[in-house]
């Protein structure tokens, strides 16, 4: 007797920097490698540094750009929980992908990031999720954007991810390092690092009517991370593929908090 058919994967995929950037074109054509069943689910516009806000305050509306292409008035933590809740009807994804982030979220950009946003909603909402995010201007400066590493890479981790699964309440943060798919050096799997300086940018400057105003950014400067971090991989140029837990909880400190705030 034949084999039934298997029911292909659905595929989720969304970001934070909008229905039109090219690393969703990437991650969309990525994604389709993998499996027939693709929905995509985006911003509007662009959402960098939106983290894991939700729209509370006005409606979200919908557009539907192509077949099972949508964009979102909204954030992301908006386009995976409505894709999830709304729009993709009969089954729900099997895999949400957020990215190809335009820059890497490495170490503290994982707090403001919309990309990670997007994939631990998906997680909140029991569907297994990954971000991906392609670094550039790390090693050899400027604004090009090495998108071939992502593209020629990005089946092959994603395939051995979900070959191995990982627990309901993490994600998955896959970071690209800044150079040509073939200086890759490896895959590692990496603990979120920490940078030992503020990489934090304030630009100040004053309208036409005299007003002050100010433009938010991060430079990209390079740090002294410890082995075993996403940002060593990285300056390595490897391929850094990072658990991050739902959890902040902080087990440690329980016990000396409850013994200094406990009654007398």
């Amino acid at each position: 007797m034949a084999e039934a058919p298997r029911t292909p994967l659905r595929i989720l995929v969304s970001n934070d920097d909008g229905i039109h950037a090219p690393g969703l074109k990437i991650l969309t054509a990525i994604a389709r490698s993998l499996s027939s069943d693709v929905w995509v689910v985006a911003p509007e516009t662009e959402q960098s540094g939106a983290s894991h806000s939700l729209t509370l305050t006005e409606p979200l509306r919908i557009r539907q750009v192509q077949r099972r292409r949508f964009a979102v008035g909204g954030t992301p933590t908006d386009c995976v929980m409505l894709a999830i809740e709304e729009i993709i009807r009969g089954r729900r994804p099997d895999l949400v992908l957020s990215g190809v982030n335009r820059g890497a979220n490495l170490a503290e950009d994982v707090t403001y990031s919309g990309t990670i946003a997007a994939a631990m909603e998906g997680t909140l909402l029991g569907v297994p999720a990954i971000a991906l995010s392609q670094a550039f201007g790390v090693k050899r400066g400027g604004d090009k954007v090495p998108w071939d590493c992502a593209t020629n890479h990005g089946a092959a981790v994603i395939g051995r991810l979900i070959a191995t699964g990982w627990p309901r309440d993490v994600l998955i943060n896959i970071n690209f390092p800044d150079c040509p798919a073939d200086q890759v050096t490896g895959v590692e799997v990496t603990a979120q690092g920490r940078r030992d300086a503020s990489s934090l940018a304030i630009d100040g400057r004053v309208d036409a009517r005299g007003n002050a105003y100010y433009w938010l950014g991060f430079q990209r400067e390079r740090s002294n991370p410890p082995p075993g971090s996403d940002l060593a991989a990285i300056y390595r140029g490897a391929i850094s593929v990072t658990p991050l837990h739902l959890d902040l909880t902080h087990g440690p400190t329980i016990d000396p908090l409850r013994r200094a705030l406990s009654t007398p």
